[in-house]
Formats: structure tokens, sequence, C-alpha cells
């Protein structure tokens, strides 16, 4: 599936955007602050519905209105046309629109749109908490197992209500169900995670670095969140007492983590910060491999800022990379010089962003 027709109204200094865009290829070029960024960032809410810059919806509705829209049209295998569209409120409240049927679940809107999205901050996904490469691996998992979503959110209710018993020092007589609900869901998500990260994106990633960073090996390992030869059920049961005491459960796959190693360290410890980033642009191509393996999708890459602390031959690996296999790409930069590589490439359109005014070059 990809993106025929975005329309932005209302969003920062966007107010009132239409743009037929290309299948492959869309670069969007113009100064910092012209709006280009934007752009991505109002993408970015059709597949997560929340801005990939800021925690409060209210910050991107243009000055003195009362909420924004992001609106698209799609199109898949050439004759099946799809509309979908989110708007938010300066309220906070949220209405997605499918195929003109309204919903508040924004999950129902992610589900169609798996959109990535690449930026000078990408390397936090290393630098950053552990729920950070949760979340990596959880996307894929959204997108690919259908069960995992509903396992995903059982998980959670149960965890918020052992905690709150944890919290109360209750012996309430339902922490035995909810214990119990925890630890069988929580089993599942990690047996995907661990056959996901083990049987499939390890030699994806492995692959890309060999491209990416050739001068580095690299080790992979998940940490599942509790003791090792022990079900979630008996590492629960285990840590009880402590748990109790300070009142939230410190066991299960809600302390999961991602590890990355090089050189026998963890990699942020080894690794520039270009580096970094071309880490992390080989594990999101893994995720796009994997997806469009898996059910032969597109996704829809959005790049931000393309020449930040990557070199040329970086930037040409990467996106080069993601053209081959069938991904629509949203790409920014402040000069077209740093996408120089892209001049004979006739599959694109170029748009030139100034004060939120977008015109397509001919």
């Amino acid at each position: 599936m990809k993106l025929e027709k975005l329309q932005i109204k209302h969003f920062r200094n966007i107010d009132d955007l239409s743009l037929a865009v290309h299948g492959n290829m869309n670069i969007f070029l113009g100064e910092n602050g012209s709006g280009k960024s934007s752009i991505l960032e109002a993408l970015h809410y059709l597949g997560y519905a929340r801005s990939f810059r800021t925690h409060k919806h209210k910050n991107v509705i243009s000055h003195h209105k009362s909420g924004f829209t992001v609106f698209c049209s799609t199109i898949e295998n050439k004759d099946k046309y799809q509309k979908f569209g989110i708007s938010r409120q300066t309220d906070d409240s949220c209405v997605v629109n499918i195929n003109g049927q309204k919903s508040k679940r924004a999950t129902d809107l992610a589900s169609y749109l798996p959109i990535q999205i690449f930026t000078p901050q990408s390397s936090d996904l290393l630098l950053g908490a552990p729920k950070l490469r949760r979340r990596y691996l959880d996307w894929v998992l959204f997108h690919v197992e259908q069960s995992f979503n509903v396992d995903y959110q059982v998980f959670n209710r149960a965890l918020r209500q052992l905690n709150a018993l944890y919290k109360s020092k209750s012996n309430n007589p339902d922490f035995d169900y909810w214990q119990a609900l925890l630890c069988e869901r929580g089993e599942l998500i990690t047996d995907n995670r661990e056959k996901l990260l083990n049987d499939h994106l390890k030699q994806f990633i492995y692959a890309n670095l060999e491209v990416f960073l050739p001068e580095f090996s690299f080790e992979i390992s998940y940490y599942r969140g509790w003791d090792k030869g022990h079900t979630l059920a008996e590492s629960v049961t285990k840590h009880r007492s402590r748990d109790l005491k300070y009142g939230f459960l410190s066991v299960g796959p809600h302390k999961a983590d991602l590890r990355i190693k090089t050189q026998g360290l963890s990699a942020h410890e080894v690794l520039s910060r270009g580096q970094l980033r071309m880490l992390v642009a080989g594990m999101q191509l893994a995720q796009t491999q994997y997806l469009h393996q898996q059910t032969s999708k597109s996704s829809i890459f959005l790049l931000d800022d393309v020449g930040a602390e990557l070199d040329e031959e970086k930037r040409k690996v990467f996106i080069t990379s993601l053209n081959t296999i069938d991904t629509q790409l949203f790409v920014t930069a402040i000069d077209i010089k740093q996408l120089d590589f892209l001049k004979h490439y006739n599959d694109k359109k170029v748009f030139h962003v100034e004060h939120g005014q977008v015109k397509e070059e001919t």
C-alpha cells in the first residue's frame, strides 16, 4: 500500500496543504523552520497517532486553531483505493477515519499503514531506555502477528491491576487471577519476541551491518526480563515479597531489553554518533525487509534531515537499500546536494518548502 494523495490542515505552520505524492520517492527541500519536517511529523500521526517531536498534541496545532487534520488516499495493486485520516483537537480528543468509518482507536489506523521514521535522534534507540528497544520488536509483531496486539493489551491490563494491588499492599482475592493472566500472556509475548529476533531479524540485521559497518562485528541478544531457568510465574512468585515492599512488579516482559555489543562492550560505548545512526539504520531496514518478506506490505519510510551525521556514501547505501524493497520514501534535506547521488534517479518528486508552503519542482 502506498500513499497517493496527502492533505494536511492546521498543522504547525502548514495551514492547508494538498499534495499528489510519488509512489517511490518524495524529497522535501527547505531551510530549517520552513515546515519540511512538519510534513513528516504529520505523516507520522497516520502510523502512530502521535508526534515524534513532542508528547503534547496541542503543540502541533496551528496557532488560534481548534485542531488539525491529516488525510491520505492510498493505492494497492493498482486497483484498490482506500482513504485514511486522523484529527486531534486542543482538548486531546482523537478521531480516526478509515474509509469513511470513524473510530477513536488509533491502533485501527496504525494497522493499515506501516510507517517508520529515521531522524537525527534515531540513535536514541540504542542510547535510551529499554522500552524503546522493546518497541522496536513490538512494531514488527504488531504488523505481522495478528494475535500479538490482543496479548499485549491483555498483559498491560493485568500489569496495571497487579501494580495497583502491590501498591495498596492488598490481599485482594483477584490477585491470583491477574497474576495468572499476566504470566500466560507474558510468556506468549516473550516467545514471539524471541522467535522474531532469533529466527528472523538477526539474519537481516547482521547482513545489513556487514554493508553499513563492515569494520565491526556485532552480538545481538534478548534479555526477557526475568530469571533464566524459571517460568514467569515462578519468578513473579519468587520476587513477590520484595515487589510488595516496593509497590510494583519488577519482573516480566515489561522489563525486557534488546542488547547489542561490539568488541565485548555495549555498542553505544564504542561507536561514534554517526556509526550509531548507521547501526539503527541497519536495524530499521531489517524491520522493513522482514515485514515485506512476510506480508508483501510496502513500508512508508520517513527520513528527516538525512544529511545529519551521515556521509554521502552512507546515505546512498541506506536509501538504495530501502528502495530495493519497494519502500515509499519521504526524505527531507536542506540542500539537494546532500542527495546528489539521486540526480539520475527518475522515479521521484522533488518539493521545495518555504514558510509552510510547498511547490513541486517541474
